[in-house]
């Protein structure tokens, strides 16, 4: 199995659990993620992600000025994002949950 693909499915939903907490903004979602253990993740991870959620309408863009300079793209999550959220994470507490007995529990 391609870990890349894995990643992807989870990090959608990660990306969705940082923006479900309020507006925010590429870098801050980045540092997060950092924060919480994806490490030697990047932008050229992010922002695609980013871009197909947008696409999807699970969330939304809006250009504005930052404080600290040049115009950032602020994200937030939309009602279908929520939706999109909740179920991602019923989801994926059913399936780790069966993974861990599987991997680490045992099934006898």
């Amino acid at each position: 199995m391609d870990d890349t693909q894995l990643m992807k499915g989870i990090l959608e939903g990660c990306v969705l659990g940082v923006i479900e907490k309020g507006e925010t903004y590429g870098y801050e979602i980045l540092s997060i993620l950092e924060k919480c253990g994806f490490e030697s993740l990047g932008e050229g991870t992010l922002y695609p992600v980013l871009t197909r959620l947008d696409k999807n309408g699970f969330i939304s863009c809006r250009k504005a000025k930052s404080p600290l300079g040049p115009i950032r793209k602020y994200y937030s999550i939309t009602e279908t994002g929520r939706q999109r959220y909740e179920s991602f994470k019923e989801n994926y507490k059913k399936v780790t949950e069966s993974a861990e007995k599987v991997l680490f529990e045992g099934w006898e």
